[in-house]
């Protein structure tokens, strides 16, 4: 088998691509797995590659999409040496440049790993096996979705469907209009109250008849004039072509159904963390996200293995966060391979 890599990188969105640059610039010649953008719960370049725009990412004056950024990501990555892998083996940026646009590429996806021995064994969908000596986990979570086709549909185009409020409420599309968030825990009532700030009325869709969210939060909802909380209730339908014009909605007791005008509407049931693959060789918390050994670094319980990214933070999940993350895990991951005297 050829020499072990010195880091492997699981994952693309702003975490892993940070990572990638700072590992490269360090001449730790990284090699990437993106994921791949079917049949996979990891997709290349992450959420931001379902987010039409983003303003409020510093240095992107005006603005810049979601694919577009993650796209300027990946090529800023591989400008310094970083490798990717695809269906048919790694590649660098001369094999992957062209007039071609690099996201087409078939990336490969990372099956399993074996943390249990040093070097650490990767393995690919597609039967590609690597051993590493350091592994930076970037995988971030999934939101969940209602799993509605014209939800999804909307979603990816930006025609007003939206699982992150901190991230798009702020757009001019939802300014003033009447949104809706679907939820009842303390992130759906966050959710709904920061919006009350662009909004002209909010609506917070709760199949039950009281939230799971935190005292706190339930007062705070309840005591916003802005926030009018529909209870009962489950969204069963998402109304509209290129824009969202509403939702349609069935009473949990009663089973009867209407429709609610929207200008927007935001999903906030909870994200699942990409995780699955590591088959319980790192410490998870409760909701399978990943634990770090040390608060203001990004080791695990595993030594040389790091996380960075929404696959270890359930509170911001921002680009930036995740970025910031990423450049952790680089200089954590190279500081580690010193120590262990592996250049």
């Amino acid at each position: 088998m050829a020499e072990a890599e010195k880091v492997v990188i699981v994952g693309s969105g702003p975490a892993g691509w940070t990572a990638a640059i700072y590992a490269a610039r360090a001449n730790l010649d990284p090699l990437v797995f993106p994921g791949k953008a079917a049949g996979s719960d990891l997709l290349p370049g992450g959420q931001l590659m379902l987010t039409t725009d983003v303003e409020n990412y510093p240095g992107f004056p005006d603005g810049v999409t979601g694919p577009d950024m993650m796209q300027l990501f990946m090529r800023q990555a591989l400008r310094y040496g970083t490798r990717v892998v695809t269906t048919n083996g790694v590649k660098s940026k001369e094999e992957l440049s062209g007039d071609t646009p690099l996201w087409s590429a078939s990336f490969q996806n990372v099956e399993s790993v074996d943390l249990g021995q040093q070097p650490f064994r990767v393995v690919g969908d597609a039967g590609f096996e690597i051993m590493a000596h350091a592994v930076i986990i970037a995988t971030g979570a999934k939101a969940n979705w209602i799993g509605l086709e014209n939800e999804q549909r909307l979603a990816q185009s930006g025609g007003g469907v939206s699982a992150c409020a901190v991230c798009d409420g702020a757009l001019p599309l939802f300014r003033d209009k009447e949104l809706a968030v679907v939820g009842g825990g303390d992130s759906a009532v966050e959710e709904a109250t920061y919006l009350t700030k662009f909004a002209s009325k909010v609506y917070l869709i709760h199949r039950r008849d009281q939230l799971r969210a935190s005292k706190i939060m339930q007062d705070r909802a309840l005591n916003n004039k802005k926030i009018e909380i529909l209870w009962n209730k489950s969204v069963v339908d998402v109304l509209g072509d290129d824009v969202i014009s509403g939702v349609r909605l069935k009473d949990t007791v009663s089973g009867d159904e209407s429709e609610l005008s929207l200008g927007g509407l935001f999903v906030a049931i909870g994200h699942t963390p990409i995780t699955g693959f590591l088959k319980g060789q790192l410490d998870l918390d409760d909701a399978g996200y990943i634990k770090l050994a040390d608060t203001y670094r990004s080791t695990t319980n595993v030594d040389g293995v790091f996380a960075a990214g929404d696959v270890s933070d359930h509170v911001y999940r921002q680009a930036i966060t995740a970025a910031g993350m990423g450049c952790k895990a680089a200089i954590d991951a190279e500081r580690w391979l010193a120590e262990k005297g592996i250049d």
